[in-house]
């Protein structure tokens, strides 16, 4: 190492390239070091650690990690030839986009959209039930769904490979990076299989790898090279958040790296104002405007394509199932107004609220009284039917042709009986199952007869007393006339004993939100002429929103199957437990994802070691230690390049300690992404950082190479002995 001299420090040495490409020297708080009476490292000459590899070698090494990626994924691809773990949820999504049948789910559309395209192209014909793990696929074809995910799989590993190499300028470290991926049994298991994580990791990785490369472009602004990084980050950051909401989490370390980016250029006063205007508003175009089009077309293209009912109807409102080709919505005529004697449904106009629903069962001992449940229900079903009849009607046969019709108005005082099990909508001062304050409703009564605690005053929202009533049009309350609180569903959901329904409570708190609003939906009454409903058609705009609040409330409602696996985010790092994706059944194939052990601990051991080596070279810094051109350039890539890597970890992972919604072990692998960069990067620096101290020249390459095959054989130790 040279010795500096008196003075160095105020800039005779050379400036090393901020990450991405500006000029800027390594010191604290990024400026300049500061004259400081000069600290001597012991050491010779400097010299480097090892040869740099020629030039040639980049896309050579590049080829090979690239080749051995793909061969690891595509290795018996076809096998088990039967549904593992989520195939049964994503292949079936798939079909679902193939025979344009309408779903709900709750991620976004892209992942399952490129899913049924790559069976649709590979010439699957969409058929195949998915119903559970362990059916054989037989004659179905599932090698298209499989090798496109298998092929997205293969592509993180070079991605990684130049994320890094763009990052550390070593060809070691890149290289180290893609055999940790190349031989993890959880990414290679995670890839082969018709899942949505291997092309979420496709688009994430490729966000990092565009935002890294664009960051290397900083000193060649708006050049056709930086339009493109810049612009193919907007790209993939639509994609992965396309594919499944967890991809904020990489738009979130994009926008701070733009935010650094401009804080940056701010303060570079040779910059003019309108200059760094014109930066602004290339990142609003690029990394804004561009993916919010990109994302609002796949939905656009999501709608188009699935224009047949399907499972996912009840999930959306009525003026949204109206457009479904099959829905009984669906360019049908019903009776505009609704009147006594009526048979209908009645749907809550929150978001996923559900249908008005009861059944034969109780509510368990404990839970109010002990009377016939009612809830809310997300799907259609014959037990969603009720008879509009007059409170004080008694047994009447409303339905007798030769009856007058009478029509409800707002205002009017009603009952509610259930058709299928003929007890009558009923709330009492018991408290409801999960909301407190809050009154249970149940079915109460024999063959419609009760008492007074079935009686409802129903009120249409903005109209005055004895107006008309307009089914699907009117949005209606319910008050409860014995005790003055109103009918709504809590959008909790039960536990078993409730079949894990939505909570329907009558809250005595009269504010009004859509909770405690409902809308008639189905209208049977054949003494009455009927309209068409497409005049209900709702705007994009209007079915955009309400699919992405449906959305969120069926994550936050995810609840662990019986005897399912899930983990807590504290299991992933250590490999505590993995996820069983085939085998259950008593088939003859199992298959497990866990994680390389090796690669998992040697992964959490350097997230220490790397803060460790951050704080000592952040030490070194402020204390003035003088450094050789070579220990700067190494104290950058720790810093800058090897923060960014550890950024993207924390945000991919901490999130998930916040969740209350289940987890599983699959969720880590984004962020065991970004730990295995920072493997990479932590020891080649680390075996620089030695070799630098060492004499001769041979002696550190000798120790750099020694330590980085040693790094490479351990690695590939458990796949060695599997074979």
């Amino acid at each position: 190492m040279r010795r500096a001299r008196p003075g160095a420090a105020r800039g005779g040495g050379p400036r090393m390239p901020a990450a991405g490409g500006g000029q800027a020297e390594v010191g604290p708080r990024g400026g300049p070091l500061r004259r400081r009476e000069s600290r001597r490292v012991p050491g010779g000459p400097a010299r480097p650690a090892a040869a740099a590899p020629p030039a040639a070698a980049r896309p050579a090494a590049l080829a090979l990690v690239t080749l051995l990626s793909f061969a690891s994924r595509f290795h018996r691809l076809p096998e088990p030839p039967h549904v593992c773990w989520d195939e049964t949820h994503f292949g079936k999504m798939g079909s679902y986009y193939i025979n344009r049948t309408f779903f709900f789910d709750v991620h976004p559309p892209l992942g399952k959209m490129l899913i049924g395209l790559a069976g649709y192209l590979s010439g699957y014909d969409g058929t195949f039930p998915f119903q559970k793990p362990g059916d054989r696929y037989e004659r179905h074809n599932y090698m298209g769904m499989r090798g496109f995910c298998a092929f997205l799989g293969s592509c993180l590993v070079p991605f990684a490979y130049l994320t890094v190499l763009e990052l550390s300028k070593s060809l070691p470290a890149a290289l180290l990076t893609a055999f940790i991926l190349i031989f993890d049994t959880g990414c290679i298991t995670l890839s082969q299989y018709i899942l949505l994580d291997p092309i979420l990791m496709f688009f994430l990785m490729g966000a990092v790898l565009s935002m890294v490369k664009s960051n290397s472009c900083a000193d060649r602004p708006f050049s056709a090279s930086w339009w493109f990084w810049l612009s193919l980050t907007g790209v993939n950051l639509a994609g992965a958040t396309g594919v499944k909401f967890v991809g904020l989490f990489v738009v979130l370390l994009v926008g701070l790296n733009t935010i650094y980016d401009l804080w940056d250029l701010l303060g570079n006063l040779s910059l003019s104002l309108v200059m760094f205007g014109k930066h602004l508003l290339a990142r609003v175009l690029c990394l804004i405007l561009l993916p919010l089009a990109l994302y609002t077309a796949m939905f656009a293209v999501h709608f188009t394509v699935l224009n047949k009912s399907g499972p996912g109807d009840g999930f959306f409102s009525s003026a949204f199932q109206s457009q479904l080709i099959g829905n009984n919505l669906h360019n049908v005529s019903v009776p505009e107004h609704l009147a006594y004697g009526s048979v209908v449904t009645m749907k809550n106009l929150r978001m996923a609220g559900g249908y008005l629903h009861s059944h034969w069962h109780l509510y368990p001992e404990g839970i109010g009284a002990r009377q016939q449940q009612v809830t809310a229900y997300l799907h259609k079903d014959s037990n969603n039917l009720w008879i509009v009849k007059k409170h004080d009607s008694g047994t009447a046969d409303l339905s007798d042709p030769s009856s007058p019709v009478e029509f409800v108005r707002h205002g009017d005082i009603i009952r509610l009986e259930h058709k299928e099990t003929s007890r009558n909508l009923h709330s009492h001062q018991h408290e409801a199952p999960l909301t407190r304050k809050h009154f249970q409703v149940t079915g109460y009564g024999i063959n419609g007869t009760g008492d007074s605690n079935d009686f409802w005053r129903i009120e249409v929202v903005g109209r005055k007393t004895g107006k008309l009533i307009k089914v699907l049009r009117s949005q209606v309350r319910l008050t409860h006339v014995a005790t003055g609180c109103i009918l709504g569903s809590s959008g909790k959901t039960l536990p078993k004993w409730g079949w894990e329904q939505v909570e329907v409570t009558c809250t005595p708190y009269l504010k009004e939100t859509p909770n405690s609003l409902w809308n008639f939906e189905d209208h049977i009454n054949p003494k009455l002429p009927n309209i068409s409903l497409d005049v209900l058609k709702p705007s994009f705009a209007e079915i955009l929103l309400e699919s992405h609040m449906v959305m969120i409330r069926g994550n936050s409602g995810l609840k662990p199957k019986d005897n399912e696996v899930t983990s807590k985010p504290w299991h992933w790092p250590i490999n505590y437990q993995g996820l069983r994706f085939s085998g259950v059944n008593e088939t003859d194939y199992r298959v497990y994802l866990l994680g390389n052990p090796v690669i998992w601990w040697l992964n959490l051991v350097t997230i220490g070691l790397y803060l460790l080596i951050t704080v000592s070279t952040a030490v070194a810094l402020k204390r003035g230690v003088q450094l050789t051109s070579e220990l700067k350039e190494l104290s950058r890539v720790v810093l800058r390049g090897g923060g960014q890597i550890t950024l993207g970890w924390l945000l991919h992972y901490l999130p998930f300690f916040m969740m209350g919604r289940v987890l599983y072990f699959h969720h880590y692998f984004p962020a065991m992404l970004f730990s295995s960069m920072l493997t990479g990067i932590t020891w080649d620096t680390l075996l620089k950082f030695c070799a630098a101290f060492l004499s001769p020249s041979t002696t550190a390459r000798k120790v750099y190479g020694g330590g980085f095959l040693a790094l490479v054989l351990l690695i590939v130790y458990r796949i060695l002995l599997a074979m």
